[in-house]
């Protein structure tokens, strides 16, 4: 007798929710379980940072519980870790419950990254999901004092929304410039200048020592030896992939879930999707592991196509693409920030409006545009092209 067949997604994340609906929309007609460990349905993520730690109104999400159940069919468990992955009988432990696959798409994103020596400290908060931004939320209010820790994209855009609540911040970075990794050194002092413009005093170069809290008052003390007193404290440092409950699963891991260019892993039929997945992007001919609102829409779409249609399964070729707001200003990136080359080509980063290309080789490799956000939507598309480095500085002169 064959088994009847069902996916099971791990993760009820935009990845997760994409995996689910592009698996209905290909014509999979078996039963579908999506398991989440937050008690929450699948959520907007980005406006955690911004909209929502201002206002506190939200979270904004995708579908609502009937849609999921009566437009999906969807088996919805929520508040239900999974715990582990038995892929010889494919099984999903989540929840204290066995759930049986023919299918499955791993989804289950990645955790933010904790400071050394500060577990158990009420000052101290990581921002990765709605309940950190309710406890964040309550704690950046006009007058307070904040040290958010890490320059990156979440730890900038929670500095600017706390500054503009009226809160006294100050940035560290262990990096000499912010957002190194994101955008590359050149850029990331440009884009420094744009938060000291927004009254966000930046201190780069120097690491956190120690965190210590006496009352609801917290000290940071740098590596540099300055301390810095603060009501709370951000901690914005990364992310690691949520792969501990993978452990003896047979899923080989390496930074994330290791899977081919279509998403497939090691084990027979299971596929990854979004913050947790490290694959092989035939665009750039090397494996990643992207942490972006748009990758993790486009790896679950394709990951449950491929899920339930193995026969016509397709890769997941992408140009990585991300956007960040800062207190009105529109910053975009596509591609990747390593290059032999950067050049800003249109505007000017001294007037908060310019368009930087990245070369490597001949090639256009990546593109960043504050307030110019059509121009890098285009060249996210010549990237993906091939486009040439002389072609692209062309085209965008043209513009």
């Amino acid at each position: 007798m064959s088994t009847p067949p069902s996916l099971v997604v791990v993760g009820a994340s935009l990845a997760g929710l994409r995996a689910v609906e592009a698996a209905r929309g290909s014509g999979f007609d078996g039963a579908i379980t999506l398991v989440g460990d937050e008690p929450h349905l699948p959520y907007n993520r980005p406006p955690l940072s911004k909209e929502f730690l201002a206002t506190g109104v939200g979270p904004d999400y995708f579908r609502t519980e009937t849609s999921l159940r009566d437009d999906l069919g969807v088996d919805l468990r929520l508040g239900a870790p999974a715990t582990a992955l038995d892929t010889g009988a494919r099984v999903v432990v989540a929840g204290g419950a066995e759930i049986r696959y023919t299918a499955a798409v791993l989804a289950t994103g990645a955790a933010a990254r904790a400071l050394p020596g500060t577990a158990g400290l009420s000052c101290v908060h990581s921002l990765r999901g709605i309940d950190d931004a309710r406890g964040l939320h309550a704690k950046l209010v006009p007058g307070a004092r904040a040290v958010v820790v890490g320059a990156g994209f979440v730890g900038a855009e929670v500095a600017v929304t706390a500054r503009r609540r009226g809160v006294e911040v100050t940035v560290v970075e262990a990096a000499p410039v912010p957002l190194v990794r994101a955008v590359g050194p050149e850029m990331g002092a440009a884009l420094a200048g744009l938060l000291a413009g927004l009254g966000v005093p930046l201190l780069c170069g120097t690491g956190v020592e120690s965190v210590t809290q006496r009352g609801n008052t917290a000290t940071v003390r740098l590596a540099d030896g300055r301390a810095l007193v603060a009501d709370v404290v951000v901690v914005g440092i990364g992310a690691a992939p949520a792969t501990g409950w993978l452990a003896g699963s047979g899923v080989e891991l390496g930074d994330g879930v290791l899977c081919e260019p279509d998403l497939a892993t090691t084990a027979a039929a299971v596929y990854a999707a979004g913050d947790v997945a490290r694959w092989h992007n035939p665009v750039f001919g090397t494996t990643m592991r992207l942490e972006h609102w748009t990758t993790a829409a486009e790896q679950g779409a394709t990951a449950g196509r491929n899920a339930v249609s193995p026969g016509t399964a397709r890769p997941c070729a992408t140009v990585p693409y991300f956007w960040s707001d800062w207190g009105g200003h529109r910053i975009r990136f596509a591609g990747i920030p390593d290059a032999d080359e950067v050049a800003v080509v249109q505007g000017d980063p001294a007037a908060d409006s310019f368009v930087a290309l990245y070369r490597r080789g001949d090639r256009l490799t990546g593109a960043l545009g504050l307030n110019r956000n059509r121009a890098v939507v285009r060249l996210r598309a010549a990237i993906a092209r091939g486009v040439t480095w002389s072609d692209a500085v062309t085209s965008v002169h043209r513009d």
